[in-house]
């Protein structure tokens, strides 16, 4: 068996019998898949082109294969049939009915984004974000065929990664309400330090890396391939250090002590951002908002530092470790802190609808 995806521009040819066959060509193993369409009782020679059904209502959609190895499913985001184990001669049974409500057709769509959140693919999506089909999957919030992990070869060379979906939706001092896929590069743009000095001082609100992110790594980078889809969002970042406080390692060294919401389009990533929990971090104050892990380091670890060609890499992250000292993802993968005015890659995260 094999699998397939039948979607709404399928090629229907009509054999005046109880099923249609829909050229729905594998090429390991050229079957073709008869179809039985019925919309609110009647037999049809398509399937509906869109969920909306009457008088305000969805179609609800049910597959039967019957009795081969043949399965099927509705995917309500894409909207359109998935099969799977297809056989010489499959047969199933599509029945469409417009008895949803809207409050029920949503469940659907949520479920949908759920599986694309937890469904690591890795497929190229570039030509999605040229013809910019890929920002009205965003804006609708079906996300219809995109997943974690798929990818953009942008135009200045950087490959782009889909690292999470809605990740951040009604976040922030004023509640970020747009649906929105989290990017970001698949490897470290380019190095850059934290502070000229070896300093903490002012928390990562008020190192020279937010300087570093606005005026080159957004222009330079970001803006060319993304434009106006760049969200503008509010961040909860640390803006304070006590030189002596006490650290969540239990060393007076120095701790994150401040913070304070701050509008932004692009930041670096959090401990929990990457590893799922913070470990070098010095304090809470390091985290704010960015307390949960990118869905693609949960499906695809091994990408916390290594490209998509296996090549490894190493980056800053935004959280203070102590007086001197911010956290970085080192070249083997692990949590490490490195003195303020030292040299290391910018891998920064934003967001786009």
């Amino acid at each position: 068996g094999g699998g397939i995806i039948l979607s709404k521009s399928y090629a229907l040819y009509e054999t005046k019998k109880e099923y249609n066959v829909i050229k729905g060509t594998v090429p390991d193993f050229g079957y073709d898949v008869k179809l039985a369409v019925t919309i609110d009782g009647v037999k049809k020679d398509e399937m509906p082109s869109s969920p909306e059904g009457k008088d305000g209502k969805y179609y609800e959609v049910k597959v039967n294969c019957g009795s081969s190895k043949t399965s099927g499913l509705w995917d309500y985001n894409a909207w359109r049939l998935n099969l799977d184990y297809i056989e010489s001669n499959s047969k199933c049974n599509l029945t469409f009915t417009s008895s949803m409500s809207k409050e029920e057709y949503d469940k659907y769509i949520q479920a949908g984004v759920a599986l694309r959140r937890n469904t690591y693919r890795g497929k190229d999506i570039t030509d999605l974000w040229r013809s910019e089909e890929l920002y009205k999957q965003i804006e609708d919030g079906t996300f219809a065929d995109i997943y974690v992990g798929d990818y953009i070869q942008g135009s200045s060379g950087v490959i782009w990664l889909i690292a999470d979906l809605d990740n951040y939706l009604n976040s922030g001092i004023t509640p970020l309400e747009k649906h929105h896929a989290t990017v970001i590069p698949a490897r470290s743009l380019e190095k850059a330090k934290m502070n000229e000095e070896k300093s903490t001082v002012n928390g990562y609100a008020g190192s020279e890396m937010i300087t570093t992110l606005n005026n080159t790594i957004l222009q330079k980078y970001i803006t060319p391939d993304f434009g106006n889809h760049i969200i503008s969002y509010y961040n909860l970042l640390s803006n304070k250090m006590s030189a002596d406080g006490s650290n969540q390692w239990g060393l007076n060294d120095g701790v994150s002590s401040g913070w304070s919401w701050n509008e932004r389009k692009l930041d670096l990533m959090s401990e929990v951002n990457v590893f799922g929990s913070t470990i070098m971090s010095s304090s809470f104050f390091d985290v704010g908002i960015d307390n949960r892990q990118y869905a693609i380091f949960q499906l695809r670890p091994e990408l916390i530092n290594q490209d998509l060609e296996g090549n490894t890499f190493e980056y800053w992250l935004k959280a203070v470790s102590n007086s001197e000292n911010f956290v970085f993802v080192d070249y083997v993968g692990t949590e490490d802190y490195s003195l303020a005015n030292i040299l290391h890659g910018v891998r920064p995260r934003f967001l786009i609808d």
